[in-house]
C-alpha cells in the first residue's frame, strides 16, 4: 500500500519550514490517497517540493507531526534508534542522569513522547496517536541504550492520562508496560532524598525541569528565612532546608502534596527546620503580610495560569497578583525567584508582568540572574512550544532608600 500524500496551500507551512515539526489543519490543501489516523504520509509543498514524513491524525488541529524531513527517509525501527541514541547521548553531556528526562517529544524529534528515567525506572507519557504505535519499540530500544551503560531498567510505567489525549482521539490510560514494581522509587537530586510516586503523581511522578533553578537557590538560603509557595513535595524548600537555612515554611493547596513533602523532610533529616502547611497560597500571603511576616528569600512555582494562547490575558493578571503577594513579604535586600511554566507566557511578557507588580508594592529589583528550564528539557528552536519554563532570581530593595 502506498503512502498517502499531503499537500501545503501556498504561502503556509510558514513553522515547518523555519524547522519545527507540526502542520496544521489549516494549512493543508489536498490528502491523496487513503490513511488510517495515526500512518506515516509524505508531506509536499504546494509546488511539489517533498518536505518530509510524519503521522496524520484527522482528530487533531496538529494534523501532522513530522519524524524525518529526508525525502527518501523511512520511518522504522533503524530510525527510532538512532533518534533513541541520540537522546541519551545528550543527556550525558549536559546533565546529572541518575534521573532526567531522557525524551522531550519534538525537542527529540519523536513528537508526543516523553520518558523520564527515575533511577532505574521509566515513566512514559504518550501524547499523540501515530508515537503511540511506536512507544513500545521505543521503550525497548531505550532500555537497550541504558543497559550498554550499564543501567538495568528494573520497570516501566505509562502516565499517558492528560488531556492532551483526548485532542487526538485517544482514551487517557496507566498502568504498567510489562512486569508489575513498587512505584514508590526513591531519588537524590542535589543532595536532596526524595520519594516519587510515579503512579500517582503529577505528570510523570515529579518536575525534573526544576533541577538546576532548586540548585540555583541553595546559595541564596544558607542561615536564612524561606518562604515557597506552591511547595509540591517540598522541592525547593528542602534545597533551601540542605542549604543550611534557618527556617524553611512550604505551602501548597493539596494535602496529598504536604503529606508527600513532610516525608521527604523527615528523609533528609530536616523536619524541623522545613515545615509544610495546606494553604491556598492566594489567600494565605495577604493574610501572612497582614501579620507583619517577612522572609530572607520568597519563592513562587505556581503551575500555569494558561494553557492557550486566549486565556493568557487573564493569566497576565494572576502571575501580576501572586507576584505582588509575594513581594510584599520580601525583606528589603532579600531575594525572589519567581517563574513560569506556561509556553504562552513568553519571557517578555513574564518580565512586564513582575515589573508591573514590583511597582505596585514600591519595589526596586535587581536582577540575579535568569535561567530556563533543565538542559533535559531541550529548547528546540522554531518549535516553540518546547520552550516553557521561564525563571527569574531578583533582590528586592525598597523602592526609596
Amino acid at each position: 500500500m502506498s503512502e498517502a500524500s499531503v499537500t501545503l496551500k501556498k504561502g503556509e507551512g510558514r513553522s515547518l519550514k523555519a524547522g519545527g515539526l507540526w502542520v496544521y489543519d489549516n494549512e493543508i490543501d489536498t490528502v491523496n490517497a487513503t490513511f488510517h489516523n495515526g500512518d506515516i504520509v509524505v508531506v509536499h509543498d504546494f509546488d511539489g517540493y517533498v518536505m518530509g514524513r510524519g503521522f496524520i491524525n484527522q482528530n487533531s488541529k496538529i494534523r501532522v507531526r513530522m519524524m524525518t524531513r529526508r525525502p527518501n527517509r523511512q520511518v522504522d525501527e533503524e530510525l527510532l534508534k538512532e533518534r533513541v541514541q541520540a537522546a541519551w547521548n545528550y543527556r550525558k553531556d549536559t546533565v546529572d542522569t541518575s534521573s532526567c528526562r531522557v525524551i522531550f517529544g519534538e525537542a527529540d524529534f519523536l513528537p508526543g513522547l516523553v520518558i523520564d528515567k527515575y533511577e532505574d525506572v521509566l515513566v512514559v507519557e504518550s501524547l499523540a496517536l501515530g508515537i503511540d504505535r511506536f512507544k513500545e519499540t521505543i521503550v525497548t530500544l531505550l532500555k537497550e541504550a541504558l543497559l550498554a551503560d550499564g543501567i538495568k531498567i528494573r520497570g516501566v510505567y505509562e502516565r499517558s492520562d492528560a488531556r492532551e489525549r483526548e485532542k487526538e482521539g485517544l482514551p487517557r490510560v496507566k498502568g504498567f508496560i510489562g512486569e508489575p514494581f513498587d512505584t514508590n522509587v526513591a531519588i537524590t537530586e542535589n543532595g536532596v532524598r526524595y520519594l516519587v510516586d510515579v503512579a500517582n503523581g503529577q505528570k510523570t511522578g515529579f518536575f525534573l525541569d526544576q533541577k538546576y533553578n532548586r540548585l540555583a537557590i541553595q546559595k541564596l538560603c544558607r542561615g536564612k528565612r524561606v518562604l515557597d509557595c506552591f511547595t509540591h513535595m517540598g522541592t525547593f524548600a528542602l534545597n533551601a532546608g540542605i542549604a543550611g537555612a534557618k527556617e524553611v515554611t512550604g505551602l501548597d493547596i493539596s494535602e496529598f502534596a504536604v503529606k508527600q513533602a513532610q516525608e521527604n523532610a523527615r528523609r533528609n533529616g530536616l523536619q524541623d527546620t522545613v515545615q509544610f502547611r495546606c494553604a491556598n497560597v492566594l489567600d494565605e500571603l495577604p493574610r501572612m503580610a497582614s501579620d507583619g511576616e517577612q522572609y530572607d528569600v520568597v519563592i513562587l512555582d505556581p503551575p500555569a495560569f494558561t494553557k492557550s494562547r486566549e486565556a493568557t490575558k487573564n493569566a497576565i493578571k494572576g502571575y501580576r497578583e501572586i507576584n505582588r503577594k509575594g513581594l510584599q513579604l520580601v525583606k528589603d535586600g532579600g531575594y525572589l525567584a519567581t517563574c513560569s511554566c506556561s509556553h504562552f507566557m513568553t519571557q517578555e511578557l513574564l518580565a512586564k508582568t513582575i515589573k508591573e507588580a514590583a511597582k505596585s508594592t514600591h519595589k526596586r529589583l535587581r536582577q540575579v540572574e535568569f535561567r530556563t528550564q533543565s538542559p533535559d528539557h531541550p529548547i528546540l528552536w522554531a518549535a516553540d512550544e518546547s520552550y516553557y519554563l521561564k525563571f527569574y532570581i531578583f533582590q528586592v530593595v525598597a523602592e526609596y532608600f
